[in-house]
């Protein structure tokens, strides 16, 4: 695929917007005011013209993943078409953008909503996003793939087997040693059936699919767990001995909102649901906040949420040794407005990044351990921004670990 330069602000970080939004220069006179008002027009006028060629910068969200070769992977999208690109040189150049979906669908990309990208061992692209349909909160979960190193995608499929126009939500994708695809996500269905029944059913479940033969088919839809929270991200991993983890935020009884996590006995069997978090926070709305999981090479789970609970608020950090079955004393970080936490953990190295508003700018938070956990720096700021930022996100290529943030003023890929 042939490569597109692109001029970096900063070393090691990629302003993909401010290179295809350049037009004439801002003269210095106008001032600093003047030229950020120019540099939005400039950003608006090209992310509404439909016959403009796809431009990062007009996406609200960025999901980013590296191969086993150390390239890095990106999915975003623009006016309802998902658009992968790479890089071999560390988000230096990227290749040209090439559309997933040949049909344009409404996807849901933003906030907690975005398109997923993982890549098995042999350099196939799998990715699954949420479609939204015609009524409010509910949608379908979408899966295609490439075989030929990203030159082009299957026609997508739904995954969910229920058809209704019901809520299919938050997917999450994970792929096995082996090459198994596992998604899951938030399903209504057992709500509505519930609900035609005119029985209680707090939250939604979590459901998932797999495959073992590259996508060319799925296993039905099961249940992970019943009660989930109903608009909060997943966190998908695949353990050391390849068998898939989920954890989400859960329904408890007198709608207390705290977390929970499965680890599965095999492809087919979901095990029993363990209590990740004992905030007790209790709310009767869905918080938009899910929580972040990384399983360390050495089998550690390390796990990050966020709970708004009266006496508890904040971000918390836990790990655990044992697949899940028991979790360290919950740390506290993080400082007024704090959210939406990402963690990495390599082997006794950990590191967690999450966003703060100070009053006027929107700052990225870093912290590192080097003990798996059990100690932690002092926080350091990463990125900031007056405008408005997507979710920040950490990934390792096997050497150094990376942030992958996309702003209103372009996309930010760095190492820390």
């Amino acid at each position: 695929m042939t490569m597109m330069k692109f001029q970096l602000p900063v070393a090691m970080i990629t302003s993909l917007l401010l290179s295809a939004c350049a037009n004439e220069p801002v003269a210095v006179q106008q001032g600093a005011e003047s030229a950020k008002h120019e540099q939005h027009a400039d950003k608006k006028s090209l992310c509404a013209d439909l016959q403009t060629n796809p431009v990062i910068g007009c996406s609200e969200t960025v999901t980013a993943t590296f191969d086993n070769n150390g390239v890095l992977w990106l999915a975003w999208v623009v006016r309802d078409r998902i658009y992968v690109q790479s890089s071999a040189d560390k988000g230096a150049s990227f290749s040209t953008p090439v559309a997933v979906n040949a049909e344009p669908e409404v996807i849901a990309a933003r906030g907690e909503y975005r398109p997923k990208i993982k890549l098995d061992a042999q350099g196939n692209i799998y990715l699954t996003w949420t479609q939204n349909l015609e009524k409010r909160h509910t949608g379908h979960i979408r899966f295609s793939r490439s075989m030929d190193g990203g030159k082009t995608f299957s026609k997508p499929v739904t995954v969910n087997d229920n058809l209704d126009v019901i809520g299919h939500r938050f997917d999450a994708l994970a792929v096995g040693q082996n090459g198994e695809i596992f998604v899951a996500w938030l399903d209504a269905r057992d709500k509505e059936k519930a609900k035609a029944a005119k029985q209680e059913f707090s939250g939604t479940a979590v459901y998932y699919a797999w495959s073992d033969d590259g996508g060319k088919s799925f296993y039905p839809n099961k249940v992970v767990a019943p009660h989930s929270c109903e608009c909060c991200r997943l966190g998908v991993e695949i353990d050391t001995d390849n068998l898939p983890v989920v954890l989400w935020r859960h329904v408890y009884d007198g709608n207390i909102r705290d977390h929970a996590l499965v680890k599965f006995k095999d492809w087919q069997t979901p095990g029993v649901v363990q209590r990740v978090s004992a905030e007790n926070w209790k709310i009767d709305a869905c918080p938009h906040h899910g929580p972040a999981l990384s399983i360390a090479g050495n089998g550690v789970y390390h796990s990050v949420w966020f709970s708004g609970a009266a006496d508890k608020q904040g971000l918390f950090y836990g790990h655990s040794k044992d697949g899940g079955l028991t979790y360290s004393p919950a740390y506290r970080f993080g400082g007024q407005g704090a959210k939406h936490p990402n963690v990495l953990g390599r082997g006794e190295q950990v590191a967690v990044v999450w966003s703060e508003f100070d009053g006027s700018h929107n700052l990225l938070q870093l912290i590192k351990s080097e003990d798996g956990g059990l100690n932690w720096s002092q926080p350091e700021v990463v990125g900031e921004t007056a405008e408005s930022a997507d979710d920040a996100f950490l990934l390792s290529d096997g050497d150094k670990v990376y942030l992958s943030w996309q702003t209103a003023q372009g996309y930010q890929f760095k190492p820390i």
